[in-house]
Order: structure tokens, then C-alpha cells, then sequence
């Protein structure tokens, strides 16, 4: 039997940290944050000092960039926008040896309990 995209996301949830909106609010000043939407998406808002990697690409470029280079052990607030992506994406991370917080309910989630929301430059 074959899996589904939402089986993946299943699995992927019971292994990884998933964290509130709330938690992460309360968090947000002692974590990376990496939005792994299109870039469309991340450009037409996105939380506040959000990285864009999308998540297709995330494996190859995530070591590339200076604020996750060489630090591992440092929490990265991981989101997408309803929080599938981000679960597979915290999944690849943890196996890659981050510290990967994924973002419950996603970008969504933040925008409906109003967390601040940016327009990158």
C-alpha cells in the first residue's frame, strides 16, 4: 500500500518537536526562524527575521547559509503554512543534526492569533 503525502506528515509529526503559536511567540528572541514556503508565499509576508529556504531545496542550501552554518545546537522555529511542510522539513533537520522546532498549525496558525507578520525587502 502506497503512503500519502498526509501519511508522511503523520509519521514525520512523531518524531519531531511541535511547538504552539504561543510557545513560539515566547520563544521567538532565542531562535533562528526558517520559513521553508515558496518564495512567493514567504514574500508576501512572513514572520519576523524569517530565513526563506523552500523546502525542496532545504537539504542542499540549509549549510550554505552563515546564520545556520556551524551551529547545530542552536532551536530553529521551522514553518510553512499550515505546518505539514515544516513537520518534513524538522524531520530532515533533526537527521542532519539541528535542533528543529516545527511550527503547529503554521503560518496560518501565527496569522490567526495575530503574530507579527513582515514583507521582506
Amino acid at each position: 500500500m502506497a503512503l500519502t503525502a498526509m501519511d508522511l506528515v503523520a509519521a514525520a509529526k512523531q518524531h519531531i518537536r511541535e511547538i504552539s503559536v504561543a510557545d513560539a511567540k515566547a520563544q521567538l528572541a532565542q531562535v533562528r526562524v526558517l520559513d521553508v514556503r515558496e518564495p512567493t508565499e514567504y514574500t508576501a509576508g512572513c514572520l519576523p527575521e524569517a530565513v526563506n529556504i523552500p523546502r525542496g531545496v532545504l537539504e542542499f542550501k540549509i549549510d550554505n547559509l552563515p546564520i545556520f552554518k556551524n551551529d547545530k545546537d542552536s532551536p530553529i522555529l521551522v514553518y510553512c503554512q499550515s505546518g505539514g511542510r515544516s513537520a518534513l522539513a524538522a524531520e530532515a533537520l533533526q537527521k542532519l543534526g539541528y535542533q528543529p522546532l516545527s511550527l503547529a498549525g503554521g503560518f496560518n496558525a501565527w496569522k490567526d492569533a495575530g503574530g507579527d507578520i513582515i514583507t521582506p525587502a
